[in-house]
């Protein structure tokens, strides 16, 4: 039964999603009926994982494959948030057009359900399951909208390249299986810190070391870090606008959630050797997705590289192997994931049948057709750009000064030139929507609880930026 409670969020999400999936067999394809029940049931687990007691000591069952900890607790509690939202704000984007609705919406879920499993995995085997259902999930999302060529494309890039990234972080454990005898990031800590009755011999610290060169690369390509960022910009203008804004919310949490578990949970003697690695893909990415952003015409490929440069940030507090630098790397996950949510909203927001909000152009003279949804997509944009009060700039200030401390200097001044120059595309933006004269004179029309959602999201993006301690204080007690 202790097995069971750890994860009763995650059971009671993938039997709801199973009979969500069977009630949308039933149901009118016009009906509201699945989005209602998944987010009935998203909204259930969210319940259980926030009533979960996390804040005390960390409770390991399952022969410890699962662990519920307050860090565990407070990524799924933001995980759940977040994909509410993405249903929210999708209902109506996917009811407009030819995709299936119940079809989106259970795999959201399943892509839920698998982002929880890899936040509490610590243990290779379970973790890994939980990125396949992840991956899986996304791979269909992409190629949901049938009619659309381009989401085809993407779908398949994605696969291949998704596959060959999983191929790859799959055979590094099997490296690291074969140095350390364990698949337990527990055990397999202790034996490379030589604290186990069978600490490996030099040799299989160097099979260990090879493998962690292969979990690297699976982690970077999952995250979209710099060169490992290729399918980002086509799989983000490809994706159907509701599909891209899933992808590059929620599953950035998670992915930070595998790193953590990963490099410092099983693999933290060996910070050697990926602190090098870590130090030079966030630099890397950092800078070419800012200056690439720059060029950018189309929205989406716009925010792609905007992702691949945030990614920068969030691995600049890793790299300082201090449990500070931790801290402000999962708070700067968090905070991005809803900046970001609230800004592929109001893009959603702003779409009708027919037009999609694809270009910059499209989003010239906004403020003058709908004010509400401009000042939304303005917040959101001088958060993204790390400009005071909004909660991106204490997000990027907490990863520079973790940076700074652990005597990476040079990577945080790099990072603030680069923040310099990525303004000038978020700033763009808000230009175009309050000084240009429209291009399209449509009204726009909001639903009333996607315009309460959206409310809440800006409110949240300016109310953690001048009170950050909420967020703050829970990412700290994760790694006390």
């Amino acid at each position: 039964m202790d097995n069971l409670q750890i994860a009763t969020p995650e059971i009671f999400l993938l039997a709801a999603t199973c009979a969500v999936l069977v009630v949308g067999l039933f149901v009118n394809a016009k009906s509201n009926t699945v989005y209602w029940l998944s987010q009935l049931s998203l909204l259930v687990a969210l319940l259980m994982s926030f009533t979960q007691s996390g804040g005390g000591d960390a409770v390991t069952g399952m022969s410890g494959a699962y662990t519920l900890d307050s860090f565990s607790s407070t990524l799924k509690t933001w995980l759940l948030v977040v994909s509410i939202g993405v249903l929210l704000y999708s209902r109506d984007y996917v009811g407009d057009r030819k995709i299936q609705r119940s079809e989106y919406f259970v795999l959201c879920l399943f892509a839920t359900s698998g982002m929880m499993i890899m936040v509490s995995a610590t243990h290779m085997l379970t973790m890994y399951l939980g990125l396949e259902l992840l991956a899986l999930s996304q791979y269909a999302l992409v190629a949901l909208h049938r009619d659309n060529s381009r989401a085809a494309e993407a779908a398949m890039k994605y696969f291949v390249l998704g596959a060959l990234a999983s191929g790859m972080l799959l055979y590094g454990m099997s490296m690291i299986y074969g140095a350390t005898g364990s698949l337990d990031l527990n055990v397999i800590g202790q034996i490379l810190a030589g604290t186990a009755s069978d600490s490996p011999s030099a040799e299989r610290t160097v099979g260990a070391r090879f493998g962690l060169t292969f979990v690297i690369v699976g982690l970077a390509f999952k995250l979209g870090a710099v060169p490992f960022h290729m399918w980002v910009p086509d799989v983000y203008e490809g994706a159907p606008t509701s599909v891209t804004m899933f992808i590059s919310t929620a599953p950035k949490i998670a992915a930070f959630a595998m790193l953590i578990r990963l490099l410092v949970g099983g693999l933290e003697t060996l910070n050697a050797d990926w602190q090098q690695m870590l130090a030079i893909m966030s630099a890397l990415s950092v800078v070419v997705g800012n200056l690439i952003a720059i060029a950018q015409t189309n929205i989406k490929r716009m925010l792609a590289y905007s992702t691949i440069s945030h990614v920068g940030f969030l691995l600049m507090g890793v790299v300082g192997v201090t449990n500070e630098g931790y801290s402000a790397s999962m708070f700067y996950a968090i905070t991005y994931a809803f900046t970001t949510l609230a800004a592929f909203g109001v893009l959603l927001a702003a779409s009708r049948e027919g037009h999609d909000v694809e270009v910059l152009d499209d989003l010239a003279g906004l403020g003058k057709r709908n004010a509400f949804l401009a000042s939304i997509m303005m917040l959101s944009m001088i958060s993204l750009a790390g400009v005071p009060p909004a909660v991106g700039f204490y997000a990027k200030l907490s990863v520079l000064q973790a940076a700074v401390g652990a005597g990476f200097a040079w990577l945080a001044i790099l990072g603030v030139i680069m923040s310099v120059v990525g303004a000038f595309y978020y700033l763009r933006v808000i230009k175009m929507m309050f000084f240009d004269e429209p291009t399209d004179s449509v009204e726009i029309k909001v639903a009333g609880d996607v315009t309460a959602g959206l409310a809440v999201n800006g409110l949240a993006v300016i109310g953690f930026g001048l009170a950050p301690g909420l967020i703050m204080s829970a990412s700290i007690a994760a790694f006390s």
